[in-house]
């Protein structure tokens, strides 16, 4: 029985990321880059109006007084919109503009319309106008050629927007993982089917869905595995031959009906751990096949919904940032005050579904939950955050201080 850190630890030294592809830009929401992506132009592009006003030569004004008024006549009028050529602005002129517009040539200045003094068709001005004023300068946010974003980095919205506004077409990833799920059991029904006498729900195969769904991958639909060897490993071969990561659900402990290991070994598989030191989700299987190529990945999570919850949450989470190339040393463990007193295992790391609160300090408050053996998922609806409580002795009392990940919400 392998330690939980050394567990975690194993997927860091043991995977590798998946093979690089060139993709469109618009379409590489989620995935990681595999190459450092820069911008292809200044930006902004052009000097452009901040405001809706009238654009002018700082210089024009620059002996404006009150006694002294100067006016200058609004000759020109430029919108936010494609210009055949760079308006220019003559001398001793103003031109009406508006937010976003390109600056006619020779205007270095800009009012907003809300403060400039008008005059039928022109400007009035009794004080200078400093040069530069509400004026985006080209290139002033970043100059083409600059780095966005560095190998490693994950495609979230803002900086696949941040791609596409400087004009990134298209972008260097790792290739999504290709995912297969797999629920085991012959007493284990679909959803909504109706049950006879010792069968019961598959609810493992909507919550592999709906997390692999909330972290930005697809979501396949889980095909049911009878409890059959030969049909275990059929399955498991063709699905190794198709997918980069094949995850199951039951069938991964020592019982007579659990084929799991067994059927992944006999394919190729090289197992890298079984059975992990926390509780709950303590058979659990990684094995990797090493194809021509690339790797194949396999997961074997025991059947219990309590232990497919933390074995998602825990460990298919850090397999796949590994398989995207994603540098992550961790999952982003936090600190937090325990509200009320909890038991150690004294083997096992412990994963315990908490309520999290955050008190008038700030400080994160973390309140155990009933109902945590791992055939109970009733508490979901309460839980934030999956809490780990190291094995020991001794309970741990209120107010000690443990670590907490988020749980999907």
């Amino acid at each position: 029985m392998i330690p939980l850190e050394d567990a975690l630890a194993a997927y860091g030294r043991t995977l590798r990321p998946l093979p690089v592809e060139t993709v469109s830009t618009l379409a590489a929401l989620g995935a990681v880059l595999a190459e450092a992506a820069s911008a292809q132009t200044d930006l902004p592009r052009f000097a452009q109006s901040a405001l809706d006003g009238y654009a002018l030569r700082s210089t024009d004004v620059a002996a404006a007084t009150p006694a002294n008024p100067v006016r200058l006549p609004i000759v020109l009028q430029v919108a936010a919109s494609a210009q055949p050529v760079q308006p220019e602005l003559p001398p001793g002129c103003a031109a009406r503009i508006f937010t976003g517009a390109m600056m006619p040539l020779g205007a270095d200045a800009m009012i907003a319309q809300e403060r400039a003094t008008r005059d039928g068709d022109a400007l009035v001005f009794t004080s200078l106008f400093s040069a530069g004023r509400n004026v985006r300068l080209q290139a002033e946010e970043l100059a083409k050629d600059t780095v966005l974003a560095g190998a490693g980095n994950r495609i979230g919205p803002g900086l696949l927007a941040s791609l596409v506004n400087a004009e990134v077409q298209t972008v260097r990833v790792h290739r999504r993982p290709r995912i297969r799920v797999f629920v085991t059991g012959d007493e284990v029904r679909p959803a909504g089917s109706a049950l006879k006498p010792g069968e019961i729900h598959d609810s493992n195969g909507p919550l592999i869905a709906a997390l692999l769904h909330s972290w930005g991958y697809q979501a396949p639909a889980a095909e049911h595995l009878p409890d059959d060897p030969a049909a275990v490993r059929a399955a498991l071969a063709k699905a190794f031959d198709e997918a980069d990561l094949v995850i199951t659900a039951g069938g991964a402990s020592v019982g007579d009906k659990d084929f799991l290991p067994a059927a992944a070994e006999s394919l190729g598989m090289q197992r890298v751990f079984w059975k992990v030191a926390q509780k709950p989700a303590k058979p659990m299987f990684f094995g990797i096949r090493e194809d021509a190529t690339q790797q194949r990945v396999v997961l074997a999570l025991p059947g219990n919904p309590g232990a497919v919850l933390i074995g998602m949450v825990l460990h298919a989470r850090l397999v796949l940032t590994h398989l995207d190339g994603e540098p992550l040393p961790d999952l982003g463990w936090t600190a937090g005050v325990l509200d009320s007193a909890v038991e150690r295992d004294k083997e096992r790391a412990r994963l315990v579904r908490m309520g999290l609160r955050h008190d008038a300090q700030g400080v994160a408050r973390l309140n155990p939950l009933p109902h945590q053996d791992s055939h109970m998922l009733s508490n979901l609806g309460r839980a934030d955050v999956l809490v780990w409580v190291e094995s020991g002795d001794e309970t741990v009392p209120a107010g000690s201080v443990l670590r907490w990940i988020a749980l999907p919400q």
